[in-house]
């Protein structure tokens, strides 16, 4: 085959791979900050392994997790503020997996752009390195993809993979019972949801994510950048108490969802919306949108990032092994009978009848 003069290279068309291997050879050093016990090799391979006996496990369930951050990555692409998304990423899959009772093990990223910008993979690959660390589980491999032409410049995507693993016979939710308390896990902040939403109260009021206003000491944007909180550590403590009977990771859909996905039929969830604060940027944020309570409620977490359904003969002992470990848990409420009732019944009729969760109070 000729080739032909002034031939056209990859590079030209838009794909640095020399780019590609400069940012994996600053990202080695980050999966390796990572290593748990399991991990087999490092990054390079067409694949990566991972030994469950060396992990610990004698007769394992795997749990698969995966998920995004949505359209919080675009308030991160307009501040710049790249280096806390990645947390989001992990914690929006690590917080799926306890909630089945599984362990995080290992962690997996598809990063995709469509002029690879080295330094601002970097910052992202930094902070899914430290939300690995955060959850002990480790980054063992990942996805770089240029993709000129796919995204406008300085636009990327983020997906998340996460795998966990428990013992056979210890899988969640399991044993949820009438009388079952429900501990909430304060969050620490939006988390990783409703940013369509707020994205669209910021351009209606004409708010500048760059700027403190109506906040005196940090920026709009970093506000909302806050990382979701990784509830691996305090949860994994709870579960080895066995009070732990159901835990729900509370992100799209909010209470109002989330909760009822750790109830079996026949049962639903009160809660008093008045034994929690929500903080001053939720009250902020409800106030100028004036969006009505059920839809902060199905929307936003509202402060309360996890929810965990508890045997009422532990719970005071539960919440003080929680303290004890830097965790803040509030009793939100309990679980009772289908078709008990609070003072406003929140959600549709449905094809399995009404809604499963039941609020009273207000959100304060």
């Amino acid at each position: 085959m000729t080739e032909r003069q002034n031939s056209p290279t990859y590079r030209e068309a838009g794909v640095d791979i020399d780019a590609g291997a400069e940012l994996v050879s600053k990202i080695k050093p980050l999966a390796v900050s990572t290593n748990r016990a399991g991990v087999m090799e490092g990054l390079g391979g067409f694949g990566a392994l991972f030994d469950l006996k060396a992990a610990g496990y004698s007769d394992p369930i795997l749990v698969a997790a995966t998920d995004g951050v949505g359209t919080k990555l675009r308030v991160a692409i307009e501040t710049g503020l790249l280096d806390t998304v990645g947390i989001d990423l992990v914690a929006m899959c690590v917080n799926d997996l306890i909630c089945q009772g599984a362990e995080p093990l290992f962690f997996l990223d598809y990063f995709a752009t469509g002029k690879l910008d080295v330094d601002q993979g970097a910052k992202i690959v930094t902070g899914i390195a430290e939300g690995c660390r955060q959850a002990k589980c480790a980054l063992i491999g990942g996805e770089t993809a240029e993709m000129p032409g796919m995204y406008p410049e300085g636009d990327f995507d983020l997906a998340g993979f996460a795998m966990g693993a428990m013992e056979r016979g210890h899988a969640l939710p399991r044993d949820v019972v009438p009388g079952d308390v429900l501990l909430g896990f304060t969050s620490s902040g939006l988390h990783a949801n409703g940013f369509s939403l707020v994205r669209k109260i910021v351009a209606d009021e004409g708010l500048d994510w760059n700027r403190s206003e109506p906040f005196d000491d940090v920026s709009l944007g970093r506000l909302c950048l806050r990382p979701t909180k990784i509830y691996v550590g305090p949860a994994l403590t709870a579960l080895r108490t066995g009070a732990v009977h159901g835990l729900a990771h509370i992100t799209g859909g909010g209470l109002i969802e989330n909760v009822p996905r750790m109830l079996p039929d026949g049962l639903a969830a009160e809660i008093n919306l008045n034994t929690w604060r929500v903080g001053t940027f939720y009250r902020w944020l409800i106030g100028v949108s004036g969006i009505r309570q059920e839809e902060a409620l199905r929307t936003f977490n509202c402060g309360i990032g996890m929810v965990a359904a508890v045997d009422r003969d532990q719970v005071n002992a539960l919440a003080r092994l929680m303290a004890e470990n830097g965790e803040t848990v509030i009793r939100i409420g309990e679980v009772v009978e289908r078709g008990g009732s609070g003072d406003g019944e929140a959600g549709e009729e449905g094809e399995d009848g009404p809604t499963r969760v039941f609020f009273s109070g207000q959100l304060v």
